[in-house]
């Protein structure tokens, strides 16, 4: 049975809160978006996709060897924008900045060690973001949004620690994904 999974950090309630306020407001706009529920938003490192259930135990331990080379990572939001850009957008997103070379560090390490078991490393560069909601049509309005983005342009929060590493489990349903821990590893605090 094959398992939607990818590896991600869940947000420290500070910034999580930071993030269903700021999507509350968004989502008074007449905006064409598909919302993430505050509660799914997470950072995720590696997208795995469909993996077989023999795999799982391989990505564990391949994922625990890495994570031991690193300690907590610092981060906080930094400015909201939207993929690939603010005339064709698909993705509004919230960035992020702080240790972001630790970050990508420890993705291409992940990257490495995951690649003997057949996943594909991502050729993108690393632009580790929250998603906030995906564009369900084209926009008729552009005006709307550029106001929307220069209004949250320089949002930003108090630095926090990324401390746990998590292989999530996602299910999709009628209501949304739900996801589920299958895997935590912790990172050290300095």
């Amino acid at each position: 049975m094959a398992i939607r999974s990818f590896l991600a950090f869940e947000l420290p309630s500070e910034i999580r809160e930071q993030i269903a306020k700021i999507s509350r407001e968004l989502q008074q706009s007449s905006l064409p978006v598909r919302w993430v529920k505050t509660e799914n938003i997470h950072l995720t490192i590696i997208f795995l996709g469909s993996v077989s259930e023999d795999t799982i135990d391989d990505i564990k331990e391949k994922s625990g060897a890495v994570i031991e080379r690193f300690s907590a990572i610092k981060i906080r939001l930094n400015g909201i924008g939207v993929f690939p850009n603010w005339r064709r957008p698909r993705v509004f997103w919230v960035g992020l900045d702080g240790e972001i070379e630790s970050l990508s560090n420890l993705r291409n390490e992940l990257q490495i060690e995951l690649k003997a078991l057949g996943f594909k490393p991502e050729k993108r560069p690393f632009r580790p973001h929250l998603t906030l909601g995906r564009f369900k049509s084209s926009l008729d309005r552009d005006e709307e949004l550029k106001w929307i983005l220069d209004r949250f342009h320089d949002i930003n929060s108090n630095p926090h620690h990324l401390n746990e590493l998590i292989l999530f489990k996602s299910d999709l349903k009628p209501g949304g994904p739900v996801y589920t821990k299958m895997a935590a590893w912790p990172l050290t605090m300095d």
